[in-house]
């Protein structure tokens, strides 16, 4: 193995994220994969992508997330308002993604809405207010 350069963009950003546990609901193979990859190299620890909410509701019940990033179509046309609505009311702050403009019914739960195709960027700046808190949590003593 190579010696770290802390110069490394890899290794920057290979821990941006800090170990955040996020939920990954998202129906379309290739963008669940390809978020899920992004998000692990930015070192987040990710369950999913799940394609439906009962997929969805079984991961979150094996392991609690920091956040859920939830599209709010998915498999066979389902939609994920309920999913989001109970994320919500048991404290998952959750960042939706759509391809639809506007969302007037998901707008009081989300933390951010975002807009596909979602950009690095957008999705990075809507997972850093959760960074410093989960470390917080992290170290406090037990």
């Amino acid at each position: 193995m190579a010696p770290s350069n802390a110069h490394d963009p890899t290794e920057a950003k290979s821990s941006e994220l800090g170990g955040l546990d996020i939920l990954l609901v998202e129906d379309s193979w290739h963008i669940g994969s390809a978020m899920k990859n992004l998000l692990q190299l930015m070192g987040a620890k990710v369950a999913g992508p799940a394609a439906t909410a009962a997929e969805a509701g079984r991961l979150w019940s094996e392991h609690a997330p920091d956040v859920a990033i939830v599209d709010v179509s998915l498999r066979g046309g389902e939609r994920a308002d309920g999913l989001i609505n109970r994320l919500h009311h048991q404290g998952v702050p959750v960042i939706v993604i759509s391809g639809y403009a506007e969302l007037p019914e998901v707008s009081g739960k989300a933390m951010a809405v975002l807009q596909k195709p979602v950009s690095e960027a957008q999705l990075l700046a809507s997972l850093r207010p959760l960074i410093a808190p989960k470390a917080a949590r992290d170290s406090a003593p037990r």
